[in-house]
């Protein structure tokens, strides 16, 4: 048995990386199927997928049918209004690429949905691979495949499965990344606008380019930084910082009104805030956010800033001092603390929240660092309850405010 177990691990790890990637990617996808199997099972009338749903009506679910208006009418002209006089919600939430990329796949296999699971299947395939490279380097070549197999599993896994763009933008994510640790900067401008036009977060990635910058500067003299290298760092960031701003001025010109794409945005944050909004003020949403949630669980509303303070400086120490996070190295370390400063400035945390945490992936790396096989495997089975306890409210469960994916 012994024997066995020998040959059959040697045989493992003597296949192509591809191979064993895709074993494990399939694995995961089984089991995130049977998650939404059992979901569907106890989906009830009161869901909102109804009695009868099927992984079908998951995967076209919640913001799948937004992506799906975008390929089948584009953008609205005219901002739709509530009966207030406000921006309601619409298409200019949602960017181009993927709802486009889907229904061009969707010619080929019969329907829309068809082209946004198939997208976000492969791309999730893709970012395994991306994820990998990216950490192998750093972390070593087993580590990085548990990493790999955290990601593939992790409690937002259902988003490999569903038409929205997270896969994609991650995989875009991975490989530009990758192409900054490796300085080869030259296909940084092809990766930058299509990320900025897959779904909002290229404005952290123009911060990360800066902060990267600033680093290599900082050791041009054991690390030598050319002439030419801080053209591309300059220009690079120039073009970020522009796309990331292009999708609101676009949606400025196309229906007349400046603050299309924030009005929109903030048609949202509506919702949870009485009284509703009045604009668009950077970082205040955090902290809108952490006094009602706090006021909801019964906790006084001060308390929730101060817990909000608390939680940006344990991050903060986190990535400056843990060593397994400084294992990921410094672009990664950079990147993180990039998106979350992003995210402090312009999200307001609400049930969507551990789904824009995504693009912070490449932190698995810093929890499959410890060797021990308890650990890892611990780290597996918590990742593998956080995916069901996600699952069942959002999809099975899902009849208010705070069960929307």
């Amino acid at each position: 048995m012994a024997h066995l177990a020998l040959s059959a691990a040697r045989r493992w790890a003597q296949a192509p990386l591809a191979l064993r990637i895709a074993v494990i990617y399939l694995v995961a996808r089984v089991v995130t199927t049977g998650f939404f199997l059992a979901a569907a099972s106890v989906s009830t009338s009161l869901s909102r997928f109804g009695a009868d749903a099927g992984l079908i009506d998951f995967v076209l679910g919640w913001d799948a049918q937004w992506y799906w208006l975008v390929a089948e009418s584009g953008y609205p002209a005219e901002l739709p209004l509530t009966d207030s006089g406000d921006v309601a919600e619409n298409a200019w939430a949602f960017m181009p690429v993927f709802a486009y990329a889907a229904k061009a796949l969707g010619f080929v296999f019969g329907s829309w949905g068809a082209g946004a699971f198939l997208l976000s299947f492969v791309a999730g395939y893709l970012a395994c691979l991306a994820l990998h490279r990216l950490l192998r380097d750093r972390i070593g070549a087993s580590a990085a495949t548990w990493a790999v197999v955290f990601f593939a599993a992790g409690p937002l896994a259902a988003m490999f499965q569903v038409g929205y763009a997270e896969t994609l933008f991650l995989l875009l994510l991975f490989l530009a990344l990758d192409a900054m640790t490796r300085r080869r900067y030259a296909w940084l401008y092809v990766l930058i606008p299509v990320m900025a036009f897959t779904r909002p977060g290229i404005l952290a990635f123009a911060l990360y380019i800066g902060l990267h910058g600033i680093v290599r500067w900082v050791r041009r003299r054991d690390d030598p930084l050319t002439g030419v290298e801080i053209a591309h760092i300059v220009a690079l960031g120039a073009l970020a910082t522009a796309t990331g701003f292009a999708w609101q001025l676009l949606a400025g010109i196309v229906t007349g009104d400046p603050g299309a794409y924030l009005a929109t945005e903030l048609a949202w944050r509506r919702h949870w805030i009485a009284g509703g909004v009045e604009g668009f003020v950077p970082f205040e949403g955090w902290v809108q956010a952490s006094q009602f949630w706090f006021g909801l669980w019964g906790l006084p509303g001060w308390a929730g800033p101060v817990a909000l303070a608390l939680l940006v400086v344990a991050a903060g120490a986190a990535l400056l001092y843990l060593p397994q996070v400084r294992a990921v190295g410094t672009d990664l370390r950079l990147w993180s603390a990039s998106y979350l400063l992003y995210l402090l400035a312009v999200f307001f945390p609400q049930s969507s929240t551990f789904r824009l945490l995504l693009p912070l992936s490449p932190m698995w790396g810093a929890l499959a660092v410890p060797r021990s096989r308890w650990w890892r495997v611990g780290v597996l089975v918590l990742c593998l309850v956080g995916q069901w306890a996600w699952i069942l409210p959002m999809y099975a469960l899902g009849n208010t405010f705070w069960q929307v994916p």
